[in-house]
């Protein structure tokens, strides 16, 4: 069998991890060894043409994918995650391969559709105060206003220029995932599907974006800095002094007509007022041994009855839409270009793709897809 001059190991890596592959499962879906597989990733062996056929095929990328390396890497502190900080480290490689991916695809879009500016504004702050300030001044930046509540925040951070996708099989161990990149991407978890638990983490991911550039993030300093952040960009100091419920007992009844009003849960609303001094620490732990035993420390009233239905991503959608609209099949031919296939492009998409029509146009031919 020939063997292939041009082979990059870290793609293959690249390529497995994004599918949460082990090197045995690649191996066993090409007929080859654990170490054979390791040795290609790790440069010792080249693979024959055949065999990195089977890869590309196997993998949901095109051979030339393999061949040559991603022009850009992704660095440690352009990643935030939202979510368990003892996820196994699997999780994370796997979440980090897929959006390096994403990214690459994204860039390419960039090049044929004017997506909107990227306009997320650089405010570092670690104290309280300083996280309150650098909350209400990014919702001036943006034009909303610090008096009332935000319609759509998936709006927000896609008016900002990101793009936001869901990751449908993501492990409960990670709510969301962000990346700093030239054009910032959000990822969430689809198995969260409550819209205030959706909207606090994009609020969350728009801290580290707005507040940590450059900054390495995952300790529990940073992970509460935009907690805070979230909380006070969704439900603004001036407003929160206005509206929350005061007295000795907690008022339920207000609290989720807060929550309905706000888009926000009331964990963090009753947080919200722990933290701004309306509530004391008695008060506060009362609250959250009542939730508790409610049954609603996850799941609270309104977020399951469709209520508050969850928001949905229209950027990306939009974009690929278009792509497909200037040439029948644009994304998927888009993908290929940068040596995605169609298997690879609804893994990092979260969108459905059809492979292009390659049927001659020919009156005597009958496609199946009208029948």
């Amino acid at each position: 069998m020939e063997t292939t001059s041009r082979f990059a190991g870290e793609q293959l890596r690249l390529a497995r991890l994004a599918h949460g592959y082990s090197l045995e499962d690649v191996g066993e879906r090409i007929s080859a060894t654990r170490q054979f597989i390791h040795q290609l990733e790790t440069g010792s062996r080249s693979p024959s043409d055949e065999v990195m056929e089977a890869l590309a095929d196997v993998l949901g990328v095109t051979p030339a994918f393999l061949a040559a390396a991603i022009p850009s890497t992704v660095r440690p502190e352009q990643c935030h995650f939202r979510g368990h900080i003892t996820r196994p480290a699997s999780i994370t490689s796997q979440v980090l391969a897929r959006g390096t991916l994403l990214d690459k695809f994204v860039a390419a879009i960039d090049e044929h559709l004017d997506l909107p500016e990227v306009s997320f504004p650089d405010i570092p702050a670690t104290t309280a105060e300083e996280i309150e300030q650098a909350a209400e001044e990014a919702r001036r930046f943006w034009g909303l206003g610090t008096t009332g509540p935000i319609t759509s925040m998936m709006r927000v951070v896609e008016n900002a220029g990101a793009v936001v996708t869901y990751f449908g099989d993501l492990s409960d161990r990670v709510d969301a995932f962000s990346m700093d990149r030239r054009r910032p991407i959000i990822v969430r978890s689809s198995l969260k599907e409550s819209l205030c638990r959706q909207r606090f983490d994009f609020a969350h991911e728009c801290g580290h974006l707005i507040m940590h550039r450059g900054l390495q993030t995952g300790d529990r300093a940073t992970e509460d800095q935009a907690h805070r952040f979230a909380s006070a960009f969704m439900f603004p100091r001036g407003a929160v002094l206005r509206e929350f419920p005061r007295g000795r007992a907690l008022n339920w009844r207000a609290l989720f007509a807060l929550k309905l009003r706000w888009k926000m849960s009331v964990r963090a609303i009753v947080r919200r007022g722990y933290d701004l001094g309306l509530l004391t620490a008695a008060q506060y732990r009362t609250a959250n041994i009542h939730l508790v035993k409610t049954g609603q420390a996850k799941v609270e009233t309104y977020d399951a009855d469709g209520t508050l239905p969850v928001e949905q991503p229209e950027l990306l959608p939009s974009a690929l839409a278009a792509l497909s609209q200037a040439v029948p099949g644009g994304a998927v031919a888009l993908a290929r270009e940068v040596g995605l296939s169609v298997t690879m492009l609804e893994l990092v998409t979260g969108a459905v793709f059809e492979e292009p029509d390659m049927t001659p146009d020919d009156p005597k031919v009958v496609r199946l897809r009208q029948l």
